[in-house]
């Protein structure tokens, strides 16, 4: 399921951008041989553009999508080389300005010249939130992914235009406590939307890099479904 940096199907490269809070670095791959590709938002957990992270975005970009992974902590001096200094990094993000660098990370891929225009975005954890966040505030947003991520206040609903897909595992009691209500509003506000509740998975279960929660079988399937579900929603 890795792909290697090296990969010849993909082209990798470390890009900054304009965000809300300033500077924003990320890490764009695209494919090796496609022009005018749909792409994808990778939206970092609370631990920044870690090597999971970053081999997320190979991924998509293997499948044929131009992926960025913004690092959300660069208003904060970046992904620290510690991981397990991320969380009280993330703590300390101006929220208002983080969303403003997830608007501006969409439009770097709507405006980048490899685009078909078209842009989704896939989140976890922490980045699963700011990925519902990014659907209710970029109504040119074409599609959504969140796994296992926070659900928005219900009265922000209304504002999604995107098409979501949204993953949970069975056993993560504290996001799923808002998911019924979550799933309410999106059906009483005729969103488009499906969802996948995952028997027997944990938070972060598509996290290969973490052994104690990583679900092999439904981190495949979750992907899988995924990649359709994009494909579907950013062609041409």
């Amino acid at each position: 399921m890795q792909i290697p940096e090296n990969d010849p199907r993909i082209r990798a490269e470390n890009v900054t951008f304009k965000g809300g809070s300033g500077e924003v670095k990320g890490y764009l791959v695209r494919p090796a041989n496609a022009s005018r590709a749909p792409a994808v938002v990778i939206i970092h957990e609370n631990k920044g553009v870690t090597p999971y992270v970053k081999d997320v975005a190979r991924r998509a970009a293997a499948q044929g999508f131009i992926a960025l992974a913004p690092d959300f902590l660069s208003q904060v001096g970046g992904t620290p080389q510690d991981e397990a200094e991320g969380p009280e990094k993330t703590r300390t993000l101006d929220m208002a300005k983080t969303k403003q660098d997830a608007l501006a990370a969409a439009e770097y891929l709507r405006t980048h010249s490899g685009s078909n225009g078209k842009v989704g975005s896939i989140g976890f954890c922490w980045g699963g939130a700011l990925s519902n966040q990014l659907a209710v505030n970029d109504p040119k947003l074409n599609a959504a992914v969140v796994f296992y991520g926070r659900s928005p206040a219900t009265e922000d609903v209304a504002k999604i235009r995107a098409k979501m897909l949204l993953h949970y595992g069975s056993l993560d009691e504290n996001i799923n406590k808002t998911v019924p209500e979550y799933e309410a509003a999106l059906k009483a506000q005729g969103k488009s939307y499906t969802l996948n509740m995952y028997e027997g998975a944990q938070h972060a279960f598509h996290n290969n890099d973490n052994p104690s929660r990583h679900h092999p079988e439904n981190a495949v399937l979750a992907w899988d479904r995924t990649m359709a579900f994009l494909k579907d929603s950013l062609a041409a």
